[in-house]
């Protein structure tokens, strides 16, 4: 089916009310949420609802609380979210990385004690509108084996990276797992396979199958071996510079909950030479945009390109959304 961007906005604001956030809260993460499913990343939009729902209703998610200062030292600070909704936590960790940036030219904000993001571009989107060059990235629970192991011990740690530009920002959005298991559940309410390996079965054979994969989640590391030792990294970074849990902690609980996020950025107009540096991206964009490609039709993209198209197709169609799930955050709405 497909659903109009108001009216979803309209009904995950009345359902974000009904279980308690203020309507300020409630307003700002329905628009995320709308947002995300607008540009194709129903994984990390809509199909994410039921679970944050169920998340407020255990407790994993305090509606009361927001991330607050808790250290400075310089242009990086630290900050504690007292695990308050993950999307209200980052998106002010962002705006202080922002202030920080164009203040110092640089800026950072580590974030400990939070929830989920939802989906991690939403955070470079809002640093590149702002004019700022952005980097951060978050680690989560265990959901893949280092390489070489046979059970989950390292995350999928989503990247981001993100460049301003007038044409249209590029807009690194990457899981370190071959596939988001958000994404691989996508799949699976469309009972379709991935079109490349995504993790293990429970014959710890490499599988396209959602359900297999799904079933211990173990999921495949970009790039093998090179995917997993950037997992570890990438946890390492965002636990030393929060001071706080890493994914082995994280995996101790029964949600996950209290997670560690680096907010990192760069305001590009400390150089003054904008016009040289929208040049050379240009140029860049331009080089690989003109290469042949190997399928007839095809083309290439630049990140975050086809984004802004799915953007203006979903709001003229209306977006599409799984019945499953449609019906899931009807349920929780209708039902006291």
């Amino acid at each position: 089916m497909r659903i109009p961007f108001e009216q979803m906005q309209a009904i995950l604001f009345s359902l974000f009310v009904k279980y308690g956030l203020t309507e300020d809260k409630a307003r700002f993460i329905s628009k995320i949420y709308c947002e995300s499913t607008l540009d194709g990343i129903n994984s990390h939009g809509i199909n994410r609802v039921p679970r944050f729902i169920e998340y407020i209703k255990n407790g994993s998610v305090k509606i009361d609380k927001e991330a607050e200062c808790v250290g400075t030292f310089g242009i990086i600070e630290r900050w504690d979210g007292n695990l308050g909704p993950g999307m209200i936590n980052a998106s002010k960790c962002m705006d202080r990385a922002i202030q920080l940036a164009k203040q110092n030219g640089m800026g950072c904000v580590a974030l400990r004690n939070t929830n989920h993001w939802m989906r991690g571009g939403t955070y470079g989107w809002q640093a590149a509108d702002a004019g700022c060059i952005a980097i951060c990235f978050t680690n989560t629970q265990p959901n893949m084996p280092p390489w070489g192991g046979k059970d989950s011990r390292i995350g999928n740690n989503p990247f981001i990276v993100a460049i301003p530009r007038k044409g249209g920002h590029v807009v690194l959005d990457m899981a370190i797992s071959q596939f988001a298991f958000g994404k691989i559940n996508d799949y699976r309410l469309q009972n379709k396979k991935l079109p490349f390996p995504g993790g293990w079965d429970m014959n710890d054979e490499l599988s396209n199958d959602p359900e297999q994969i799904l079933k211990k989640e173990r999921g495949l590391p970009i790039g093998y071996w090179k995917g997993s030792a950037l997992s570890m990294v990438l946890d390492m970074l965002v636990t030393i510079l929060a001071a706080g849990d890493s994914t082995c902690k994280i995996g101790q609980r029964s949600y996950e909950s209290g997670i560690s996020q680096v907010f990192i950025c760069i305001y590009p107009e400390i150089f003054d030479d904008r016009k040289l540096q929208e040049k050379l991206l240009e140029e860049i964009i331009d080089y690989t945009h003109n290469v042949e490609a190997m399928k007839p039709g095809d083309q290439t993209y630049y990140p975050g390109e086809r984004t802004l198209a799915t953007r203006q197709q979903n709001l003229k169609e209306g977006i599409p959304v799984s019945d499953e799930v449609w019906q899931k955050v009807l349920d929780f709405l209708n039902n006291s």
